[in-house]
């Protein structure tokens, strides 16, 4: 170690012990075995007598704390590569049901929306992968399902092939090590999801498949897996089996036959897409256009998802001049992150509240793209409240440059809606 003026070390700090004199400076460095420098401080005296603390400039330039910076600038790694293992085999599974889409496949929930085989299946698939790949962290799941109505009598046939097609799925992707669940380790699976997430913690966030009418009907539907660590969003993962991985553009086509894409980013490292065969990724982001006629938007493919009257409303006013483009589930997120499109509007209709698995994973993926996702009043969502998004009126995603007209032209929108009530 060399010194310019002795030094004592308190806790993390040093304290230049020197003359004291308003202006004086200490500093020192400190070397490795090779006389290299490891940490050079310059440290700003002030009056003898007085308790001001010093003012500290630290520099380094070791090799191995440049090493131990970079890595400790990197979180969440395992838990991205976890949570798109995950996703990937979930995506599997729904594509084998969808191929063979059954009647009896179809359940029906109290809000009347369609539970499918693959629903279950990929629940407790994504729930049962996250767990092994992180078996040293806490495992907190809020998802959509639970496993109620398949450990009644009448269930008792689904759940059997449920079982066989996640024990399918594994076995196809590690047959030298993979040993056959059980029904009960699928039911357990599922009803990991019954957390409430909060602010507190990690917790996974899972719609199993968002977008169950698309998967019926052979549209576009998603696997949407994000993290929230401490209330916010760090990680989202997208599979969307049938989205081509070229931009769909407004006439919803693609020049390619290849479909099957993976997004997926995390907290300050940017987004990405992938073919779901794990091809080499891509970065992505949103479009940078600032010109409103040249925005086309996206909205739900249902009208009961979303009031296309008050998103033609917002559209006219913006000066848009595109048709909508109109698809199911958080693919719309995937494709906007990518720029297929410029603007997203979803406004439930009055009742319905959000909720936070709908949400989450897109979310991310589009604002690591570069683009903003608020509520109608530009509030940030606030995923910390447990299962619900509370949000103002609905929900609008864009890029920056878009942003503040179309919140001008929501705000007019909503008020001639009011008014007209």
């Amino acid at each position: 170690m060399k010194m310019c003026t002795p030094t004592r070390w308190l806790g993390a700090r040093a304290v230049a012990v020197g003359s004291g004199r308003t202006g004086d400076c200490s500093c020192f460095c400190v070397t490795n075995f090779r006389n290299q420098p490891i940490i050079t401080t310059t440290i700003s005296a002030t009056p003898r007598g007085t308790r001001r603390p010093f003012s500290v400039f630290y520099s380094y330039s070791s090799p191995f704390l440049a090493a131990a910076a970079s890595s400790s600038s990197m979180p969440y790694d395992k838990e991205l590569a976890a949570a798109k293992k995950a996703a990937t085999l979930a995506a599997r599974l729904c594509q084998k049901v969808q191929k063979a889409l059954l009647q009896s496949d179809v359940h029906s929930k109290s809000d009347k929306s369609p539970v499918t085989v693959a629903d279950y299946g990929s629940q407790a698939l994504v729930s049962f992968v996250l767990e092994r790949e992180l078996p040293s962290e806490p495992f907190s799941l809020v998802a959509e399902e639970d496993s109620g109505d398949l450990r009644k009598e009448s269930g008792q046939e689904t759940l059997k092939r449920i079982t066989e097609l996640v024990n399918d799925t594994l076995a196809s992707e590690e047959s030298d090590r993979f040993t056959a669940l059980t029904t009960e380790d699928v039911l357990r699976a599922i009803d990991n999801g019954k957390s409430e997430g909060g602010s507190v913690g990690r917790h996974w966030v899972l719609d199993p498949i968002d977008g169950t009418k698309g998967f019926v009907r052979g549209d576009q539907y998603a696997i949407a897996l994000g993290l929230l660590h401490e209330g916010k969003v760090v990680l989202g993962v997208l599979a969307c089996p049938n989205l081509p991985l070229t931009s769909i553009g407004n006439n919803q086509q693609s020049s390619s036959n290849e479909v099957g894409c993976l997004f997926f980013a995390k907290v300050g490292d940017g987004a990405y897409m992938q073919s779901l065969n794990g091809l080499t990724h891509i970065k992505v982001h949103v479009t940078d256009t600032g010109n409103p006629e040249e925005a086309s938007f996206f909205e739900s493919f249902e009208a009961a998802h979303s009031s296309h009257d008050l998103s033609s409303s917002i559209a006219e006013k913006l000066g848009v001049k595109a048709p909508p483009v109109r698809i199911d589930s958080q693919a719309k997120y995937g494709a906007l992150s990518r720029g297929d499109g410029a603007i997203y509007l979803r406004f439930p209709h009055k009742g319905y509240r959000e909720k936070i698995w709908d949400h989450a994973a897109g979310s991310i993926v589009v604002t690591e793209a570069g683009g903003i996702v608020t509520d109608a009043a530009g509030n940030p969502l606030d995923f910390s409240k447990g299962k619900f998004l509370d949000v103002a009126s609905g929900i609008i995603v864009t890029n920056q440059k878009l942003m503040p007209s179309l919140l001008r032209a929501v705000k007019e929108a909503l008020n001639e809606k009011g008014s007209s009530l």
